[in-house]
């Protein structure tokens, strides 16, 4: 059987952190992840995803990223049983989170954090086109 969900979407709301009475580090976020398609009125919607993280995913997602900014999960679905403070029950469904992809932030200039495009330099490109002629046994010359 598998159980496997991957999400990515924006942040709704900046992480925050609680802890267990066992000490366990934990993180309930909300992911908000547009449908690829418009529906019947021309318009995209969107879902609202909760998520669980714990431990080392949990206290990285808290301190690097903030509302707005784009992650990736990867998880599994989960329902458990929650009682409302006046005792009616009801299921709850969601992602337990076992990996997150920090992708972008929602303010560049202010956070470390954004994605990078480094070029290769031309001494790189040159050991790259040696490396394919010697892999090859073949010159990268014509004849």
């Amino acid at each position: 059987m598998i159980n496997q969900v991957t999400l990515v979407g924006r942040l709704v709301k900046t992480p925050e952190l609680f802890f267990t009475e066992t000490g366990k580090s934990g993180s309930f976020i909300t992911l908000a992840v547009g449908r690829p398609y418009k529906n019947i009125d021309g318009e995209y919607e969107t879902d609202f995803l909760d998520c669980t993280l714990w431990t080392g995913i949990a206290e990285n997602t808290a301190e690097y990223c903030k509302t707005g900014d784009i992650i990736g999960i990867r998880g599994r679905l989960q329902s458990r049983i929650v009682t409302e403070d006046d005792g009616q029950k009801y299921k709850k469904m969601e992602i337990i989170a076992d990996r997150v992809t920090f992708l972008s932030s929602a303010s560049k200039k202010d956070n470390d954090t954004e994605e990078r495009i480094i070029e290769p330099t031309e001494k790189e490109e040159k050991v790259k086109e040696e490396n394919r002629s010697t892999n090859t046994g073949k010159s990268s010359k014509k004849k």
